[in-house]
């Protein structure tokens, strides 16, 4: 056998022994699965977007997220804003572009009619959740680009909700008035999703149908959920308040099982900014709208989230929402560094797979999550 096998054997002998296995990254490193082969976990680094979302448009993949090279500091007062970026690549894997701006934060924002860098920056609030939709298979069915995202200081400003949507030239941007073909600006008008927190769409099982948007609400933090109109710029008031009944959670992002016929949830809980190693739940329903659950605990001084949390630490860093690609769930994780500045941070997505786990609080039985992140 030549040496080159021996050594390959060795090494896979050793992984198994430690239970470790390769890790790609960003520049396309790592093991790809073949053909049938369950998909790996992956860290994406070396990219300065945050918060972020990946979709598939087109053949290729996009990836948004919030820019802090720029030296943007939450919650500091005067700091700059960097916007929003995106990146492309052939697989998720990688490799990705530079990122790219989406609009220029010294553009105005159209509701307060100072800039971008004044909402976003200023105060030190900033601008969130840059999550990309397409008009396509739904609605007016024409397939334009729209960018949501959420700005806290409208909603400290006067109680509106603190959501923006942006129509835009192509899922690489530009976006905002005055872009050809699609540019728009909207205060979206919600009556379930009328806060401020993060968010994450969720699409829906029924052919048609238009995506939800699930939504944190400040204060308590509880969870919504509103079904966009048809020029997904905004909510029909179809939806459900208080999923499931929780409390203090964020970074929400779901999917629609078609083996199980079930929608799936999951969230940071308890809500942390910026945290390295927050534990991460689920809840579940049949229906978009309507009867969501999440597991209950029982026992004296028992924890009321013991047994909805799947993973513990969520891979040491914190969940931000849900991507579909290729047909595949993936949990996306931001492996924040516990600064004000996380330009360095990078970004881990692990598959998602639903199993129903039987059993019930009290039963006596061994409790086995249906979700696992295999970091």
């Amino acid at each position: 056998m030549p040496v080159r096998h021996v050594l390959t054997v060795l090494l896979l002998a050793l992984s198994t022994l430690l239970g470790t296995t390769p890790t790609a990254t960003a520049n396309g490193g790592g093991r790809t699965p073949g053909p049938g082969a369950h998909p790996r976990s992956f860290t994406i680094s070396g990219i300065d977007l945050h918060d972020a979302h990946i979709a598939k448009f087109d053949g290729a993949y996009y990836m948004y997220g919030s820019m802090y090279a720029c030296g943007f500091e939450w919650n500091v007062y005067g700091t700059p804003w960097c916007g929003f970026g995106v990146s492309t690549a052939p697989t998720p894997r990688g490799p990705w572009s530079a990122p790219k701006q989406l609009f220029d934060p010294a553009t105005v924002d159209p509701w307060t009619d100072d800039s971008w860098q004044g909402t976003c920056g200023g105060t030190g609030q900033g601008c969130f959740n840059p999550r990309m939709i397409r008009r396509s298979g739904w609605g007016l069915d024409d397939g334009a680009f729209i960018l949501w995202f959420n700005s806290p200081r409208h909603y400290t400003i006067s109680r509106t909700n603190a959501y923006n949507a942006m129509g835009c030239a192509s899922a690489a941007g530009p976006c905002g008035p005055g872009v050809t073909p699609n540019g728009s600006y909207t205060k979206p008008e919600l009556a379930i999703c009328k806060g401020n927190g993060d968010f994450g769409f969720i699409d829906s099982g029924t052919r048609g149908d238009p995506p939800a948007l699930v939504c944190t609400l400040p204060g308590t933090a509880q969870l919504n959920i509103e079904q966009i109109d048809p020029s997904g710029t905004g909510g029909q008031g179809i939806g459900v308040r208080k999923v499931a009944g929780l409390r203090n959670v964020e970074g929400p992002g779901g999917y629609w099982d078609p083996r199980t016929g079930q929608y799936i949830l999951t969230y940071a809980d308890p809500a942390c900014g910026y945290c390295t190693g927050t534990p991460i739940g689920y809840a579940t329903a049949p229906s978009l709208y309507a009867g969501w659950s999440a597991p209950d605990n029982i026992g004296w001084s028992a924890p009321a989230n013991g047994r909805r949390i799947f993973n513990g630490n969520s891979c040491g860093g914190q969940p931000r929402t849900v991507a579909v690609l290729d047909g595949q769930p993936w949990q996306i994780i931001d492996l924040w560094l516990g600064t004000r500045n996380e330009a360095a941070a990078a970004t881990h997505l692990v598959p998602l797979s639903y199993r129903p786990a039987p059993g019930v609080a009290g039963d006596g039985l061994v409790w086995r999550p249906p979700l696992a992140l295999h970091c």
